[in-house]
């Protein structure tokens, strides 16, 4: 009742509903005066799905999502590791997906780090992604005549719009995918490479991570694969990439 707002008639008549569906799914408790899970539960509705459970609490953690909005009604103790950036403005958020959808180009004042002050420009923006840290928008520059990655954050101002000219199927780099391969460091023992393996799932030594290619870079840099496998000790590295030639390939 307290969880979905429900009165006590309705909330006997939706407990009635499941027993019929999944008779041994829950049992009374008499002295608890309370139904609790059936030794012989299984799933009717929904398999579990700890990354869904995970990522609720991530939600939670980061102050994304209220404790009365989450689905799980018993939260565990839990925190996340902070990250110090301020919230996307929704204004512009809205602005962009609302220029996706309709397949415009929109003219932003943009902060480049290669600018002393933020400049106007036209982009025509065809997806959103996220670098582990913060959200771009995916768009081509008329600026540079290049399909480039733009912060979300760095987006100042919006004004004008128009129908645009160049197709999201000419992002050659987001349109397509690299596999990487990763596996335990080399001088790591074998104990410590068994527990890497472990960690990231790995069977027979190594594991296989689908990326476009758009996002390549990000992606490496947050698995710590963007510096030599030397510069760090096995233990801070963990693991290395086991077919660098996918950072060389030509994707023109």
């Amino acid at each position: 009742m307290q969880q979905f707002g429900i009165s006590v008639n309705q909330a006997s008549s939706d407990l009635n509903r499941y027993i019929a569906l999944a008779p041994d799914n829950m049992v009374y408790d008499k002295s608890a005066r309370t139904y609790v899970r059936g030794q012989d539960f299984t799933c009717k509705f929904r398999s579990p799905d700890a990354a869904r459970y995970l990522a609720q609490l991530r939600l939670v953690a980061d102050d994304v999502l209220k404790r009365e909005e989450c689905w799980i009604f018993d939260l565990p103790s839990h925190a996340s590791a902070p990250t110090p950036v301020r919230g996307v403005d929704p204004v512009t958020l809205r602005s962009i997906v609302g220029a996706i959808r309709r397949s415009e180009a929109i003219e932003v004042k943009y902060q480049s780090l290669s600018s002393p002050q933020p400049r106007w420009r036209w982009i025509a923006p065809h997806a959103i992604a996220f670098d582990g840290f913060r959200w771009h928008t995916r768009a081509f520059c008329l600026t540079d005549e290049a399909f480039k990655d733009f912060l979300l954050l760095r987006i100042l101002d919006i004004r004008g719009s128009r129908e645009s000219e160049v197709p999201a199927g000419h992002d050659g780099d987001w349109n397509t995918e690299v596999t990487l391969e990763i596996g335990p460091h080399p001088a790591l023992s074998k104990t410590e490479a068994k527990v890497i393996a472990l960690d990231y799932g790995m069977r027979g030594g190594k594991t296989k991570i689908k990326v476009r290619r758009a996002l390549l870079y990000y992606s490496l840099r947050r698995l710590g694969l963007d510096t030599d496998p030397g510069a760090r000790k096995p233990q801070d590295q963990q693991i290395v990439l086991l077919n660098r030639e996918v950072i060389h390939e030509d994707h023109g």
